[in-house]
């Protein structure tokens, strides 16, 4: 043990002691390392980053899970929500009436705001006040009076908002005596949990990789300058040793970049919001557990790495043996990986869905991991063994082949982790697009009949409703507008055995409304119109003509469907459901009925108007506080696999970003290592054009080599992923393409960013030497 210590000590100080060449060797490594080091650190902190965001928004939560009804007193407070939308943010709001002195405050809030106040978010104070906030304005009218300070807010960049009410009531508003429940939220499903752990494995091992190859840099060098040690009586073990100490000293730099990186990194995180997703700086703690992992891990790994690299490589006292030709890479221990990812992941095939158990989490990540390290291992040896067959050419295509021919480890080191990434990503896209189908349902809605549709609580009378329809039709931006009333009515007949109360909507409307809905021959006031039912519900029977039915509301009070009424046929582009309904006009129906039921518009904007929709919502606050609106869709997707496709984005995203600058460290540590080589080669005529193809092709057949590895295990490993959840395996050829596409253009951006440097070596300075 003292014998390694001594060694490794020894390596340390001759990383640092060779001159301007060993601190900038030592200087890309700990760069190269900390970048990773960096990411590995914010995915320790996500679990931090969950639970502070989980507790502020539980802290606030205004629900109350009882079915006991809160009577009213002095430490009670009426809560209505009231939240909106602006240019595609979310924004958080509640309208509050406190019915006594000790009404609870929601946290962050340090006094209730009155009628016709408000208390505002730092982020909305800004959007507010600010020109872009001109048209919220409008909707937000009151006087702001205070800030809702950071323990209210799910994230640092928030926009939400508390607004005093002396006019909402219990009857369409929420009573309670506190703020904060206990957050008792369903987890996550056996698949959205098996997606979860697979995105977690595909993002974080390219950052492995790429550490891994960082801790590689300089390695021609530094094994010339350990052959200078074997003259002076140093050993082949201890020149390992001295090797894995300077890779140990490059790692632990690297530990210490990574920290600032990430230290500095986490206090610009409140200046962005992605995908609507918001954080404090101080919750970005990585986890102590994980982060002693990554502190102990990386400098290990460094070690390994190091050791493992010079199994092939004999440092003798007068050189090197490297470029010698010695034996072919050996293909049946790179097998092993994924042999043993596929045998993980066998025993699981079929037997994953939303209602099986889980506890097999650690096996799916393992055999995913093995699957994708398979792609890594592999890749050397299959450039090696195309490189070695490629046919002659060009001088750029000559000096490419034979500089891969000589050292082909080492560019496909640098497309190792793009590969693995590309082939993740394949197998992500193929498990997405088969689980989609369960978590993404068909509304039936049809958005080209209508946009929006606007809803709340009954105005009481139909002149009303007509009133709001004038006023959203006056609202810029808004081309057609349709609204109407409907109230439920239920059957008073017996069901018979084994049935249950039949009953139907009831639309009210005017003759121009109910058209839009129904086949008219003709219509006048006081008509009233049936539908039957597309599929009938076989256990109950609907409400016939002539017949009395029971009407929604408190009352519950008794009406008489008219006998008159026709049977008619529903239109075929109709935006309601193919149900049994009653359509009537509002003179067949008293207004006094109506209190029970709900409104309703349908609303189709100006494509002209950029902010439409911003007018509409203005427009919507303005006609009743208590309406909500939503988007028509035709697919509407699960909020928990949103929120992991959401965080898949944000993750790839970071991970590309931390590929293109490694890739950009480790092509420019090629070229520093290459210059001499460079210059002497322009020196001897060789024209710039000709070095900067051969550079642009020795990048190019690497990863040429590793795209099509990945494809082809990211294709295997999604068609096992979707076997283990019982789907048929498919190909959507459009998004592998994609991918590819992405991938090859980081690589040749970042080749495209390091031609200044390719150039600037080419000159006669870089025959100098030390």
């Amino acid at each position: 043990m003292r014998r390694w210590a001594r060694d490794l000590g020894l390596g340390c100080r001759l990383a640092i002691s060779g001159g301007r060449e060993g601190w900038t060797r030592t200087l890309l490594t700990a760069v190269g390392v900390g970048l990773g080091v960096a990411l590995l650190l914010l995915s320790a902190a996500i679990p931090n980053i969950l639970d502070a965001h989980s507790e502020r928004t539980a802290a606030r939560s205004d629900m109350r899970f009882t079915e006991q009804a809160l009577p009213k007193g002095d430490d009670t407070l009426l809560v209505h929500d009231v939240g909106t939308r602006y240019r595609g943010q979310h924004i958080y709001g509640r309208m509050l009436r406190p019915e006594g002195p000790a009404a609870p405050r929601p946290p962050g809030v340090a006094t209730l705001p009155g009628p016709g106040e408000m208390v505002v978010s730092p982020s909305l104070d800004k959007l507010l006040t600010g020109p872009d906030g001109a048209l919220l304005r409008e909707r937000l009218d009151a006087r702001i009076v205070g800030t809702i300070g950071d323990e209210g807010l799910a994230g640092a960049r928030e926009h939400a908002f508390y607004v005093g009410s002396d006019s909402i009531t219990d009857e369409h508003a929420r009573r309670i005596d506190g703020f904060g429940v206990v957050d008792d939220s369903e987890g996550l499903d056996p698949v959205l949990l098996m997606l979860t752990v697979v995105i977690f494995a595909v993002l974080l091992l390219p950052v492995a990789v790429f550490i891994g190859a960082a801790v590689r840099f300089g390695g021609d060098r530094r094994d010339r300058r350990l052959a200078a040690l074997r003259l002076v009586g140093a050993d082949g073990a201890m020149i390992r040793r001295i090797a894995a100490g300077e890779a140990l000293l490059g790692s632990v730099l690297g530990l210490g970049v990574g920290a600032v990186v990430f230290f500095a990194g986490r206090q610009l995180v409140e200046l962005f919001t992605v995908m609507e997703v918001t954080v404090f700086a101080g919750d970005v703690r990585p986890t102590l557990a994980l982060a002693l992992l990554v502190l102990l891990a990386v400098p290990v790994a460094a070690v390994a790495v190091t050791l493992f690299a010079l199994r092939r490589v004999v440092i003798e006292p007068l050189g090197v043996v490297r470029h010698a030709t010695g034996g072919r890479r050996r293909l049946w221990w790179r097998l092993l990986f994924p042999a043993l990812g596929l045998a993980l992941l066998a025993p699981l095939i079929g037997t994953i869905g939303a209602d099986s158990g889980g506890g097999n989490e650690m096996q799916v990540a393992a055999g995913a991991v093995l699957l994708l390290i398979g792609v890594a291992v592999l890749l050397p040896w299959l450039v090696e063994a195309v490189v070695g067959r490629l046919p002659g050419g060009g001088v750029p295509w000559q000096l490419a082949t034979r500089r891969l021919q000589l050292s082909s480890g080492t560019s496909a080191r640098v497309v190792s982790g793009i590969a693995v990434a590309s082939a993740g990503a394949i197998a992500l896209q193929m498990l997405f697009a088969g689980v989609s189908a369960e978590y993404v349902e068909a509304t039936g809605e049809d958005p080209g009949r209508a946009q929006f549709q606007v809803w709340g609580f009954s105005l009481g009378d139909h002149s009303r409703t007509e009133a709001a329809v004038r006023r959203f039709r006056e609202t810029p931006g808004i081309r057609d507008v349709t609204g109407y009333s409907v109230v439920y009515a239920g059957s008073l007949a017996d069901p018979g055995p084994g049935g249950h109360p039949g009953g139907m909507e009831v639309l009210v409307g005017d003759c121009v409304t109910l058209a839009e809905f129904v086949v008219l021959d003709r219509c006048a006031a006081g008509d009233a119109f049936l539908t039957e039912a597309a599929r009938p519900d076989l256990g109950s029977t609907p409400p016939k003509p002539g017949e009395q039915v029971v009407m929604s509301g408190p009352a519950q009070p008794r009406w008489t469907i008219p006998a008159t009424s026709r049977i008619v046929a529903a239109r075929a582009d109709s935006p309601l459901s193919d149900a049994a309904r009653l359509y009537v006009t509002p003179e067949a129906l008293p207004s006094d009925l109506l209190r029970g039921g709900r409104v309703e518009f349908l609303v189709n904007l100006d494509a002209a108007e950029p902010d439409a929709v911003e007018h509409l919502r203005t427009a919507v606050v303005k006609v009743s506080p208590y309406f909500m609106i939503s988007e028509r869709v035709a697919l509407r997707e699960d909020d928990r696999f949103a929120g992991i496709r959401r965080g898949l984005f944000i993750g790839a995203l970071l991970t590309m970003l931390l590929i293109g600058a490694s890739m950009l460290v480790t092509t420019l540590e090629q070229l520093r290592e290459r210059r001499r080589l460079l210059a002497v080669l322009v020196a001897f005529g060789t024209r710039r054009s000709t070095l900067t193809w051969s550079v642009l092709l020795q990048t190019a057949v690497p990863v040429v080599l590793g795209l099509a590895l990945a494809i082809g295990v990211g294709l295997g490993l999604g068609a096992v992923l979707m076997s283990m959840v019982d789907l048929s395996v498919r190909v959507d050829w459009t998004s592998i393409g994609q991918i590819t596409g992405v991938a090859a253009g980081v690589v040749l951006l970042v080749t495209a960013l390091s031609l200044p440097v390719l150039w600037r070596l080419m000159r006669p300075d870089g025959l100098r030497t030390e």
